[in-house]
């Protein structure tokens, strides 16, 4: 099912969450929302749900105009991140439930196969006398989301669906998560503040800021092309630095180093932690070392620059750095803007 929003607007008393926005998210693809508290994008997917109702443009489901559809007609499956299950009822009583207050009639024999079948699907056979207060957390959001799915959706809708689980458990349902839509093939929005979630599960990232879409591509394209100063901030660590462009070349205090852009005046660098090397000795922007932070997988290093511009690299596990040391870094890769 292929869902289009046109110039959507959407505002409460008198603060407006979402600014004319319009999407394209095609059939079978799993498209995230990704933003900070405040962006719209939980509002989005209220209103392509029908729990809010737009006060301006349109939603469509493929050809059909869903936006004054109530949300029991709109044929979508919804998980939340505290997954909204039914304490007194059994695992199985609550992927059932929405079977039973469907206008489309099951027997109770369907009903009973179809719970069996989502239960192989989630992976929770022999779970299904269990209440939710007697499995995990990583348990309760599978059948939740097991119970959205019970009903055919035509779209599935997932709002922070694993904001309330530890990060070792949401690595492992993301991967899940993806299996299962790549086997269904449901139309699926996501909305998520994680990068990296949104990255590792998407096939295409819309990144919203104050209720606008700022970019919107695949994992690679947003990642690798970045369009402005607040996608390439928010997308990860990013140090900037504070530099004067003229004639292809960057000043930062008494460095001088090239700049590939076409940009003059007063601009901002922004580097990745991997985007520089660290020399003891050598050409490069002087810094010193301030801290080294020892992690499993390499080293991070907190250093100033010129002007007392703190920021973030990562060297080799085996490389020795130490607290006062003085070097030189080199420019790998790097963003300019306007400053």
């Amino acid at each position: 099912m292929k869902i289009r929003l046109d110039q959507v607007v959407k505002t409460f008393d008198t603060f407006r969450a979402v600014h004319g926005v319009s999407l394209d998210i095609e059939s079978g693809q799993l498209v995230a929302l990704l933003g900070p508290s405040g962006s719209g994008k939980t509002t989005i997917l209220r209103m392509v749900a029908g729990l809010e109702y737009a006060d301006g443009g349109h939603i469509y489901f493929g050809d059909q105009d869903a936006t004054d559809i109530p949300v029991r007609d709109r044929g979508v499956g919804f998980v939340f991140q505290h997954y909204a299950l039914f304490p007194h009822m059994t695992v199985a009583e609550n992927i059932a439930f929405g079977m039973k207050v469907s206008k489309t009639k099951r027997s109770k024999p369907e009903i009973a196969t179809r719970v069996d079948e989502l239960l192989r699907l989630v992976k929770l056979e022999g779970l299904d006398d269990r209440f939710p207060g007697q499995i995990s957390g990583g348990q309760r959001q599978r059948v939740a989301l097991a119970r959205a799915l019970a009903v055919d959706p035509k779209v599935l809708l997932l709002d922070e669906p694993f904001g309330a689980l530890d990060a070792n458990v949401r690595r492992d349902l993301r991967r899940w998560l993806r299996e299962i839509h790549d086997e269904l093939g449901i139309t699926t929005l996501f909305v998520t503040h994680d990068q990296e979630e949104a990255l590792d599960l998407a096939d295409r990232v819309v990144i919203l800021d104050q209720g606008r879409i700022v970019q919107e591509g695949t994992p690679a394209e947003v990642c690798r092309a970045p369009n402005s100063a607040f996608v390439m901030q928010f997308l990860g660590d990013a140090n900037r630095i504070s530099a004067t462009v003229r004639d292809g070349q960057a000043y930062i205090g008494e460095t001088v180093v090239d700049a590939p852009t076409s940009l003059d005046g007063p601009i901002d660098i922004y580097l990745r932690p991997g985007d520089v090397d660290w020399r003891p000795e050598g050409d490069g922007i002087p810094a010193t070392v301030i801290r080294v932070l020892d992690r499993p997988g390499g080293r991070r290093v907190l250093a100033n620059v010129e002007g007392g511009t703190a920021l973030e690299f990562d060297v080799a596990p085996e490389m020795a750095v130490r607290s006062g040391q003085v070097g030189k870094l080199s420019i790998k890769r790097s963003r300019l803007y306007p400053a």
